[in-house]
């Protein structure tokens, strides 16, 4: 009889197992059916996010529905003073879901917090040499994002990366692409990825596009992606990710091949938006 009854509650752990990320999806669902963005937060979108003023309605559609889960289902906290508004949470919640805009929920599975200083901030920082001499000392940051689950981010370079939509630089793109790379529990550049086939494919290309930046930045070569991209493998898929979305065009033109990774890895293109 027990050890029926152990069987009986280890097959419904098991079954619940499995059937759990679609019975919280089926709960978001049916706690978010009713909500929306109201017109005034939808307005706020349009004069502070150009691209989703130039979406479709289907991809403005669904980047609202991210927007209010994440709103909801992650903490935002300010630093230094700064006061923490809502519209303020509605940006970066709406730049950190447009890279998921395909994706489903729960989106960002790791994160769960948002730190938010005003402006750039210093960080405590240690380096450790050759000789295996460590030594301490602090460096000025923008952003970080951690793989505990953390991310923090400089109000100022938020702003800032919103103004300039086609300059290549995004800090909320930059610091959500280091949390979709380091899902797989490792930051390597490299996402997670559905086959053993698109691993291979993404590191023949990936590898080339980041041998050749490297290369041009060694001999001051002009390059479409920002130099710091070539800092390591990590920082690549970052920048290039900022460049894919505020750079489609130009990108596509340097190397269709890398352009045409990302979009099979972001499931949208970002052209439409130009």
């Amino acid at each position: 009889m027990v050890n029926a009854l152990l069987l009986l509650i280890l097959a419904a752990f098991v079954v619940l197992y499995w059937c759990w990320p679609e019975l919280q999806r089926t709960y978001w669902q049916r706690k978010y059916n009713h909500v929306a963005l109201t017109s005034h937060e939808q307005a706020i979108l349009k004069r502070y996010m150009p691209i989703y003023f130039k979406m479709t309605d289907v991809d403005r559609s669904k980047l609202e529905r991210h927007i209010i889960w994440f709103l909801n289902e992650k903490r935002f906290l300010a630093r230094d003073g700064l006061t923490l508004t809502a519209p303020m949470k509605l940006l970066i919640a709406a730049d950190a879901c447009l890279l998921v805009l395909n994706k489903p929920w729960p989106l960002y599975k790791n994160v769960k917090e948002i730190l938010l200083y005003p402006s750039a901030y210093y960080a405590p920082q240690s380096t450790r040499d050759n000789a295996g001499l460590v030594s301490y000392h602090t460096s000025v940051r923008q952003g970080e994002s951690w793989p505990g689950g953390t991310l923090v981010l400089s109000w100022h370079d938020v702003l800032q990366g919103n103004r300039l939509p086609s300059d290549g630089h995004n800090l909320v793109f930059h610091e959500f692409a280091h949390q979709l790379d380091q899902q797989t529990g490792k930051t390597t550049g490299t996402p997670a990825l559905s086959s053993k086939a698109q691993y291979q494919k993404w590191a023949e290309v990936f590898n080339r596009a980041f041998t050749q930046l490297k290369s041009h930045v060694a001999y001051n070569i002009p390059h479409v992606i920002d130099s710091y991209g070539a800092t390591n493998e990590a920082e690549f898929f970052a920048v290039i990710t900022e460049t894919f979305i505020e750079k489609p065009l130009q990108l596509k033109q340097f190397d269709p091949q890398i352009y045409q990774l990302l979009v099979d890895y972001y499931q949208f293109d970002p052209k439409a938006w130009h």
